[in-house]
């Protein structure tokens, strides 16, 4: 199982850290995503490797997410080659992930890098991801190496590729 699931995370495109170890791993048919607590999943956070990261906090309940996620697919498929990387962390219901969000990843074509966000104490974690985070979704970080840019908002197309041409231009 640890096998398949480092394979799954290479390739998605991550470049797998020693330090991120899944708690769960979650499929179908089609479709598998790993599920981690905020400590492991918090590498993603840190990487200084001249790729440009994209990380969006979302969720299948949450209208105004569902609405900008094909934003985040066409950045990523339109700078999947010029060292950017999409990851989508699902903030979704453990109960709802097999019923709910890998039916919606299936049916919404998703091709974006996802990972489950499953850790209760959000109290402990969201003033990780930034200082000034409320905790409402939809939120995303975009950064390079030290260089962080943090949104407590929805985004169109066009704003969200404006802030990442600002730190790929940087």
């Amino acid at each position: 199982m640890r096998k398949a699931i480092i394979v799954f995370l290479l390739c998605t495109g991550f470049l797998y850290s020693q330090d991120l170890k899944p708690v769960k791993s979650y499929k179908n048919e089609n479709r598998e995503v790993a599920s981690f607590d905020f400590e492991h999943l918090s590498p993603i956070f840190e990487q200084d490797n001249q790729v440009t990261y994209v990380i969006n906090f979302w969720a299948t309940w949450c209208l105004p997410c569902v609405k900008e996620l094909p934003y985040f697919e066409k950045l990523n498929e339109t700078y999947k080659d010029k060292n950017v990387k999409v990851i989508l962390v699902s903030l979704d219901f453990p109960k709802k992930i097999e019923s709910q969000l890998l039916p919606f990843l299936e049916r919404k074509k998703i091709q974006s890098t996802v990972y489950v966000l499953d850790d209760p104490d959000a109290n402990s974690w969201i003033e990780k991801v930034n200082k000034d985070w409320s905790g409402a979704i939809p939120a995303t970080v975009i950064y390079k190496g030290k260089n962080k840019k943090f949104f407590e908002q929805s985004f169109t197309y066009e704003e969200l590729e404006k802030e990442l041409l600002l730190i790929l231009n940087n």
